[in-house]
């Protein structure tokens, strides 16, 4: 693949990655509840490691031609590790935090499936890691927003009587 094409998908992933800052940056600051604004809030920090490797690859590749050696951070947190019951108590079926969960949720799949491939195809050692580890941090993400969402709609069905099996 030439550097021009590879630089193009690192502008597209810190693309990706901005707009992912931008929305939990934007729910951490509209929420009222304090458990899902450090959620929000963390989410957004996350994606801005994100922006930062990607930038270090990005000139990296731009100046020296080839892809930093440099993804050692560990990106798998379990849902445990960051949901607790008080996220789970703010957040009800119809406002606008678990709206926001749901849009989350498209995103970091999208993001998946962007770095999947591209770890995939990718035929530069470096770049194969590096687009592996976006995927497996963003899986981690998703994964906590998955489930999230499906405590949140175990709950209402509960409070409200209602089980479809």
């Amino acid at each position: 693949m030439s550097k021009q094409r590879a630089l193009e998908i690192i502008r597209q992933a810190l693309l990706l990655e901005k707009r992912g800052k931008s929305f939990y940056s934007k729910v951490a600051e509209h929420t009222h509840h304090s458990a899902v604004r450090a959620f929000f809030s963390n989410m957004a920090a996350e994606e801005q490691v994100h922006i930062d490797l990607l930038l270090k690859h990005y000139k990296s590749l731009k100046d020296l031609g080839s892809f930093a050696a440099d993804v050692s951070e560990d990106p798998l947190k379990t849902a445990s590790e960051v949901i607790n019951n008080d996220i789970i108590m703010q957040i009800t079926g119809a406002d606008y935090e678990s709206a926001a969960i749901s849009a989350a949720i498209n995103m970091e799949e999208r993001a998946i499936k962007v770095y999947s491939e591209r770890a995939e195809s990718a035929t530069d050692t470096e770049e194969k890691k590096l687009y592996g580890w976006l995927a497996e941090w963003e899986r981690s993400h998703l994964h906590q927003l998955l489930e999230i969402d499906r405590i949140v709609t175990e709950r209402i069905w509960a409070d409200n009587n209602y089980w479809p099996f």
